[in-house]
């Protein structure tokens, strides 16, 4: 199976749809660093209904503890300033997909440090449209590799 990072996520309704996502696909969810939300938020509790038994949560003090998990798994980092596109990469068994916050995506040291794995969604509509919702991003991509993985 693949594994869903979200680097410091902000907003809990994003965080507990896809939570809701990772239970409905058996996919783990990582937390890591600094959430803008209590994990016992009821926004975040109510956008995930009443699946968060189905859920495998880790949460993460620090980058460098979720890279120690996600070892010796690929890591692929969502950016709207990267140039390939997800659909461009055959994804494995293992393979995480990280996300970053709501209003600034990952920062610039996570990028550099995954320099060659670097994939965007592309967005070929209206260009004043920076980024799409965090949730929105994350379903497409989990079912992107839904679909390769298992031959969809």
């Amino acid at each position: 199976m693949i594994n869903i990072g979200l680097f410091e996520p902000e907003i809990p309704p994003n965080t507990g749809n896809i939570a809701r996502l990772c239970g409905a696909v058996g996919a783990p969810l990582h937390l890591i660093g600094r959430l803008g939300f209590r994990i016992d938020d009821k926004s975040l509790q109510r956008a995930g209904l009443d699946y968060w038994d189905s859920v495998l949560i880790h949460t993460h003090d620090s980058f460098s503890d979720f890279e120690k998990i996600i070892a010796p798994g690929r890591l692929f980092c969502f950016s709207s300033r990267a140039s390939i596109p997800f659909t461009k990469v055959q994804f494995r068994p293992g393979d995480g997909l990280l996300f970053g916050p709501e209003s600034q995506g990952l920062p610039n040291w996570i990028l550099d440090k995954y320099e060659s794995n670097q994939i965007l969604i592309p967005m070929p509509g209206s260009k004043s449209i920076r980024s799409l919702n965090l949730a929105t991003s994350v379903g497409i991509a989990v079912y992107e590799c839904l679909r390769q993985l298992n031959g969809w």
